[in-house]
């Protein structure tokens, strides 16, 4: 079949739809690696040219990923929803921009339209993008889930308050702990990167996390972050667990290597569930994505790395987590070199996931041996929350001193709220005031070591 277009008298052809999406995306380092990125800026403008011309219908017809190969692709179309496809059926993939960018199109009529898309719909649109485009189109959506707190109502900002400590010491984890709330970070969850997956540790840290929670009422939910079968294990012991975990990927063969499938994830959050931990809601599941995790394992399949992230959603999406987040810039400079790409790739995740309807957040991140600096996450953070970014990560000192790796801090997040006015969950926000850690008036951070949390430092 494939697809072609001209560009300064010279015809450039595309194979297939995969070759096409890869060779429209904008560069990075990991397309390069994988020799699916186009050769020429000229290459790439055509194939853009060609995306645009491309009817949205023709992604139903051609998988980039074999639909007898691989059980995402199989999830994906086998949960595609007509009906709410209808809308934009006729459209091709420019238009789609188009209708996307008016002003008709809001929240409400986006919400409705994310059950008819495929990843890979995104995922295209995307690539014709300008950042602008990104931000605007994302702002309009609003996606709310409950557990313990209500999490991603307009107007509001979340943080994962992340303690994590390099040789998972109690103290050093309720120390961090205290730090970030005394700085008001935690409402989207309290979730702690293990270093041993072990099912004593995380059986550990989780009493530890969750005894701080009742202790002190505090309206959110805890995580360890180990293998989805570590938590069960755990679960099955009594542990007090709220969210089941799970770094997740876009292809079959990739969530493989992650050691899991569908029907493992369906079996987790039914473990969960079966708890019935939620006070407001019963959105169980934490998923984290990043661009390159399947090329990192050969499991890509020939798809340029965007794509494969966007089909990671569509996994997300059947299991109605309570938050998903891309952890941007923490695979590497091997797949996103510098702060421009990585500035652009946690924008494209944001959009693609909102536009599937899925509670997005973003750990804004670089690998110390990245071309990247904390400027270049002070500009992603900034622009990812005037997309209506759910959450971000609230990290002491923005270096997580156990994963080796640059991040977001609590006070960042005290900076965004400053500048944008965004308070957290509304739950969270009423128990802030309450120990004194936001005044009642502005909604700021008050002392250092707030009445209310004397006890905790005790």
């Amino acid at each position: 079949m494939g697809y072609h277009a001209t560009v300064a008298g010279t015809v450039y052809r595309f194979d297939d739809l995969k070759m096409l999406l890869a060779r429209a995306t904008p560069f990075r380092s990991g397309d390069a690696l994988a020799g699916v990125a186009a050769s020429s800026a000229a290459e790439r403008v055509a194939a853009q040219m060609a995306l645009a011309d491309l009817p949205l219908r023709q992604f139903l017809d051609e998988a980039v990923v074999p639909y007898e190969a691989d059980a995402v692709t199989r999830l994906i179309l086998d949960s595609h929803d007509a009906a709410a496809f209808a809308p934009v059926a006729g459209l091709t993939v420019g238009g789609f921009r188009d209708w996307l960018l008016r002003d008709a199109t809001d929240g409400a009529v986006l919400a409705a339209l994310a059950p008819g898309l495929l990843p890979e719909m995104a995922a295209a649109v995307s690539k014709i993008m300008r950042a602008q485009d990104l931000i605007l189109i994302a702002a309009k959506i609003e996606v709310v889930t409950r557990f313990r707190n209500t999490i991603g109502l307009r107007g509001r900002f979340s943080t994962r308050l992340q303690p994590n400590h390099p040789t998972d010491d109690p103290a050093g984890i309720a120390a961090s702990l205290l730090d970030g709330l005394a700085n008001g970070a935690g409402d989207a969850v309290i979730g702690i990167n293990p270093v041993s997956d072990t099912l004593d540790r995380v059986g550990q840290i989780l009493r530890l996390v969750d005894d701080v929670r009742q202790r002190y009422a505090i309206p959110t939910q805890s995580c360890v972050l180990a293998h989805v079968t570590t938590q069960m294990a755990a679960l099955e012991a009594g542990a007090p667990l709220d969210l089941m975990f799970q770094s997740i990927a876009g292809t079959e063969a990739a969530n493989s290597a992650f050691g899991i499938d569908l029907a493992l994830l369906a079996e987790a959050r039914a473990a969960a569930l079966s708890l019935g931990r939620g006070t407001v809601g019963d959105n169980v599941m934490y998923f984290e994505t990043g661009q390159g995790s399947a090329l990192s394992s050969g499991t890509h399949h020939g798809c340029d790395q965007q794509t494969i992230e966007a089909r990671a959603y569509g996994v997300a999406r059947a299991f109605k987590p309570l938050l998903v987040n891309s952890v941007v810039g923490f695979i590497g400079p091997e797949y996103l070199y510098d702060g421009k790409q990585i500035i652009r790739a946690g924008l494209e995740d944001h959009f693609c996931a909102k536009l599937l309807g899925l509670p997005m957040g973003c750990d804004v991140c670089y690998t110390n041996h990245a071309e990247a600096d904390q400027d270049d996450m002070d500009m992603l953070l900034t622009l990812l929350v005037n997309a209506g970014c759910t959450f971000v990560m609230g990290v002491p000192g923005a270096d997580d001193v156990m994963l080796n790796y640059q991040s977001t801090s609590f006070h960042d997040a005290l900076y965004i709220r400053a500048l944008t006015g965004k308070p957290p969950a509304p739950e969270f926000e009423d128990w802030l005031i309450r120990m004194g850690v936001f005044d009642r008036a502005d909604r700021r951070a008050t002392a250092l070591l707030p009445p209310g949390l004397a006890l905790l430092a005790q």
